[in-house]
């Protein structure tokens, strides 16, 4: 009899403390939710920094810091016109507590303004890559919790946790998220402009126009993100057909149609000021080298946008004819290859988050309560995708930098099969994913998933900004003091950074005899990649011995 009383006694206590224990985790719910979204925002924000701290420039980033000078500094639009401002100008945030130098006099393409302003004019180069950096790595960062509130909006909190993991955890958007460039806010104010047009499904008034700003913001940022529009346009008249319009068809046609004209007028009204926040004047002078356009792209004559914006899309024409290759799998080729971003996507992504984008997908579109959800998630991605594919230039997966947010809010759908396995999986493929992406700190530019072969391997398969883009320069300066002290270097450096900058004594080996070539020779991959008979006979020649950042490699020639 004691010893039931005891057992009842007991079964009692562990009831009373285990609702005890549900009441408090309800109470306290939204904050520990809040914690997980800090933390996992607080590494990211870490990986980003440590990254632009020891990253030296990579090859467009001082083009875009020595334009954003000029807007502070001449407010004048002459330089990078291929690009609308408002990416420069965020960047140009950073650079206003910089007190950057520029020479009033100089003259000189945009190349060696970036040169110039970095090096030359009496700048840390250092620091004014870190000022100009960090604006991007704060916009990054928001633009993973309009991921978070919007995959939160379909699925609930634990959905918008599993989108903000996969988007904190990606490799790419972590590289590219560090840097002073244009294609993660271009690709964020698109995601965005996706949000607010999915809730506008129930506050219209609200959300029109602020979804007309984001894809304003997308547009005055690059114009690549102009493929978007159409799909972007046709989701404002979804989302307001969704709505009471009245009975009679001409006043709902009417009431749609003023709906995309409104969100349009709106976005054109963000490039427009884009252009008179740096010059009130619109001062500006076509090149006298831009060459016509011809065909559908005379097109661009009929847009509502300021002059240099059309001739900036002409001037991308320009370079998209200039005759591009790539790299991809060993084999370096000539013109462009239609399955470019595809096939470097595989390399280039977590093998978790690529099994979870493919079961998002498939969940949002066969779900029915999520199915609405994948014409604002998956139709835009598509759309953009399929542009980047038709692209002359196979330089890498930051032109599809918008495939890891976008996705990211799919895989929240996952969530909502009611399947205990399924969750279990999400969970195990999320911290896959997650391993994967720390393991490679603080080397994300050149990532690439287990299945082939790692970071290490990353040059082997791909060139340029998927492994190589200059930024190791100044660890390859430490790392040859530190290891070489006094011998002979030999450099081809693929990049924008100047080498006698960080204490690299160098000499090209391509203008001497290769018999002469002796000592240490230290080539970027990207340069290996795409290297020419001349080249391909000093390596040839030479014994591997080191590798720096999993971009540069070192030889020695005896």
């Amino acid at each position: 009899m004691l010893l039931s009383t005891s057992r009842l006694s007991s079964t009692t206590s562990d009831d009373a403390r285990s609702p005890g224990r549900s009441d408090w985790l309800r109470r306290h719910r939204r904050w520990l939710f809040a914690l997980v979204v800090v933390v996992l925002l607080a590494q990211m924000a870490i990986a980003m920094i440590t990254t632009a701290v020891q990253q030296t420039p990579t090859i467009d980033e001082p083009v875009y810091v020595g334009t954003a000078v000029v807007y502070l500094e001449q407010h004048s639009l002459r330089y990078n016109p291929e690009h609308p401002p408002l990416g420069k100008l965020i960047i140009a945030a950073g650079l206003a507590f910089a007190d950057a130098h520029l020479d009033p006099a100089f003259v000189g393409d945009q190349t060696q303004l970036g040169r110039h302003v970095l090096y030359e004019s009496g700048n840390d180069p250092g620091r004014l890559m870190l000022l100009a950096r960090l604006p991007m790595i704060v916009l990054t960062l928001l633009f993973g919790l309009v991921v978070f509130m919007f995959a939160r909006d379909l699925v609930g909190p634990v959905g918008g946790l599993v989108a903000l993991a996969l988007y904190t955890f990606s490799p790419d958007l972590i590289a590219h998220g560090s840097l002073a460039t244009l294609d993660v806010p271009a690709a964020g104010f698109l995601l965005t402009t996706a949000w607010l047009l999915w809730r506008a499904r129930r506050r219209p008034a609200l959300y029109l126009p602020l979804a007309g700003l984001a894809l304003g913001a997308a547009l005055a940022t690059k114009m690549s993100t102009l493929a978007a529009v159409p799909v972007l346009l046709l989701l404002v008249v979804l989302s307001v057909r969704t709505r009471d319009l009245g009975p009679d068809r001409a006043a709902r046609i009417l009431k749609l149609g003023a709906a995309a004209a409104g969100v349009a007028l709106i976005a054109v009204a963000v490039v427009w000021v884009s252009y008179l926040v740096v010059d009130l004047r619109l001062r500006w002078e076509t090149p006298s080298s831009l060459p016509a356009a011809h065909g559908l792209r005379t097109l661009v004559d009929w847009l509502p946008f300021p002059e240099p914006y059309r001739d900036g899309m002409r001037v991308q024409f320009a370079i998209e004819d200039g005759g591009w290759g790539g790299f991809l799998f060993g084999r370096h080729y000539l013109g462009s290859l239609w399955y470019y971003l595809p096939a470097a996507l595989l390399v280039k992504t977590p093998l978790g988050m690529l099994v979870l984008w493919l079961a998002g997908a498939a969940v949002t579109v066969a779900v029915p309560r999520l199915r609405p959800a994948a014409l604002y998630i998956l139709a835009p991605t598509v759309i953009l995708l399929a542009a980047a594919m038709t692209s002359e230039r196979n330089l890498g997966v930051r032109y599809a930098i918008f495939i890891p947010m976008f996705l990211a809010v799919a895989v929240a759908g996952v969530v909502a099969v009611r399947r205990r396995w399924a969750h279990i999986a999400t969970v195990v493929l999320v911290i896959f994913a997650a391993v994967s992406s720390l393991r490679t700190f603080p080397y994300y530019l050149p990532y690439s998933n287990e299945a082939f072969g790692g970071p290490a391997e990353t040059h082997l398969r791909l060139h340029d900004s998927n492994v190589d883009w200059g930024q190791d320069l100044g660890r390859l300066a430490d790392h040859l003091k530190q290891r070489y002290p006094n011998e002979q270097i030999w450099l081809i450096y693929k990049g924008s950074g100047v080498p006698s900058h960080y204490g690299i004594n160098a000499a090209d080996p391509l203008k001497v005899p290769p018999d002469q070539v002796r000592g240490l020779l230290v080539i970027s991959d990207s340069s290996i990649a795409k290297a020419n008979d001349s080249l391909k006979a000093l390596i040839a020649a030479g014994i591997p011995i080191d590798e720096v950042g999993h971009s540069i490699t070192i030889y020695r020639r005896p």
